[in-house]
C-alpha cells in the first residue's frame, strides 16, 4: 500500500526554556553537533519509506513560516494548522483525513517531531516492518522502546510476548507512568516498553477507530473533510476543530481498541524530553561536562552548559544545568530539569510574557 507519514510538530518544548520558545520551540532548533534542526532530521529519517510529497506536517499557523523554512520542497497544503491545540487524537484524526481526501487508503505513519534516533536504518528496519503488521485485517501499531532502565517519566505498555505476528507483539495493556519501584519491575520482567508515541496504521482503521469510540470527534472530521480544497475549508476547520475533546490517542483509541500491536524498537531512541537529554546526545568530556560554545570549565563536573558567543566561565560547578541566550539566563540543579515549566508559570503570573 501507499505509505504516508503525519508529523506532530505543535508543541511548545518548554522543558527546553530559555532556548526553546513560543516562537521558536524545540522542534525547530537544534540540539545535534550536525546542525540540523529536530524537524528536518524526523522527515530525513522517514525519507526512505515515504516520499516527501506523501508527508504531512501538524503544527499551528505560528509555525507555519518555520516549517516552510526548513522543510523545503514540502508542499504548502501538507502543513496542517490546527486552530487550537486538542492532543494527539484529533490531531491524528484531521491528518487522516486530509491524506484520506488524496488516497482512498493508505498506510498511515504517525510521529513526533522532536525526537532523536541513533540507527536510522535500524528504525527504518522498524518501520517497514510495522507497516507490514498494519496492512493486515484492522490493525492498529505501535512502536515499543525496550528499556535499559526503570524510567518514571514516561508510560508503559505491555506485550503479550507469547504472541508474535511478523516480529511483533499483541499489547496487552498501556500503563501510567509508574513510580521509581514499579518502573523497576516492568524493566526486570521483559515484558514492558516505552511507550514512544510512533503509531502506524491504514486510514481505514484509524478513522474506524474514531467512529468507534469517538463518535464525536469522527462526525466533526468528516465535516471538515467534505470542506477540503474549497473556499470554506478554512472556515470550517476554525469552527469544528475547537469543539474537540482534547484527547490523546493512547486514552480515545489504544486503551479501548482490539488488534493492537507492539514491534520493539531498539534503534537508539531519546525523546529529549528535558536538558538533561543533552548530554545523552551530545555526548560529555572526561569531567563528565557537556560545553557548548565559549565555555571554560575549571574544577566543574556533570554540568551541561549551552553558551554562545559570550563567554561563560564555571568555577567549582557540579550537577548543574546552565544556558544562555540573549535576553535570559536558566541556571538549574539537574534534579529540578523537569521543573523548568514552573519558571514560565511565574513568567505568565508576574506579567513577562516577553520572555516565554
Amino acid at each position: 500500500m501507499k505509505k504516508t507519514a503525519l508529523i506532530m510538530a505543535g508543541g511548545k518544548g518548554e522543558r527546553f526554556w530559555p532556548k526553546s520558545r513560543q516562537s521558536l520551540p524545540k522542534q525547530f532548533l537544534s540540539l545535534t553537533n550536525d546542525g540540523k534542526t529536530m524537524i528536518q532530521l524526523t522527515v530525513e529519517r522517514i525519507l526512505p519509506l515515504v516520499s516527501l510529497e506523501d508527508i504531512y506536517i501538524a503544527t499551528n499557523t505560528t509555525y507555519k513560516h518555520l516549517v516552510l523554512e526548513q522543510l523545503p520542497g514540502l508542499p504548502e497544503e501538507n502543513i496542517l494548522c490546527e486552530p487550537v491545540g486538542r492532543n494527539t487524537a484529533p490531531c491524528i484524526g484531521l491528518g487522516a483525513v486530509h491524506i484520506q481526501h488524496k488516497y482512498e487508503d493508505a498506510v498511515m505513519i504517525v510521529l513526533p517531531s522532536d525526537h532523536l534516533i541513533k540507527y536510522n536504518d535500524i528504525f527504518t528496519e522498524t518501520l517497514s516492518n510495522a507497516c507490514e503488521v498494519a496492512e493486515i485485517e484492522s490493525n492498529l501499531v505501535t512502536i515499543g522502546i525496550t528499556p535499559n532502565y526503570p524510567e518514571t517519566g514516561y508510560g508503559y505498555i505491555k506485550a503479550d510476548n507469547h504472541r508474535p505476528l511478523k516480529k511483533t507483539f499483541a499489547v496487552d495493556r498501556f500503563v501510567e507512568k509508574p513510580d521509581f519501584n514499579l518502573a523497576k519491575t516492568y524493566v526486570e520482567s521483559g515484558d514492558y516498553y516505552w511507550n514512544s508515541g510512533m503509531f502506524i496504521w491504514k486510514l481505514s482503521s484509524i478513522l474506524e477507530n474514531m467512529k468507534n469510540f469517538m463518535s464525536d470527534t469522527y462526525n466533526g472530521l468528516m465535516h471538515i473533510q467534505s470542506a477540503i480544497g474549497t473556499d470554506e475549508e478554512d472556515c470550517v476547520l476554525k469552527d469544528i476543530f475547537p469543539g474537540f475533546v482534547s484527547d490523546s490517542i493512547d486514552y480515545g483509541i489504544m486503551e479501548k481498541a482490539s488488534g493492537i500491536y507492539l514491534i520493539p524498537g531498539n534503534f537508539g531512541w531519546d525523546d529529549v524530553g528535558s536538558w538533561l537529554a543533552v548530554e545523552r546526545v551530545k555526548g560529555s568530556d572526561v569531567s563528565e561536562n557537556t560545553l557548548t560554545g565559549n565555555v571554560i570549565a575549571l574544577n566543574t563536573s556533570h554540568c551541561t552548559i549551552e553558551g554562545r558567543d559570550r563567554l561563560i566561565a564555571a568555577l567549582g560547578l557540579k550537577d548543574l544545568i546552565i544556558v544562555d541566550t540573549d535576553d535570559a539566563l536558566l541556571i538549574a540543579d539537574k534534579n529540578s530539569a523537569g521543573d523548568i515549566k514552573k519558571i514560565l508559570s511565574v513568567l505568565r503570573e508576574t506579567n513577562r510574557e516577553k520572555y516565554l
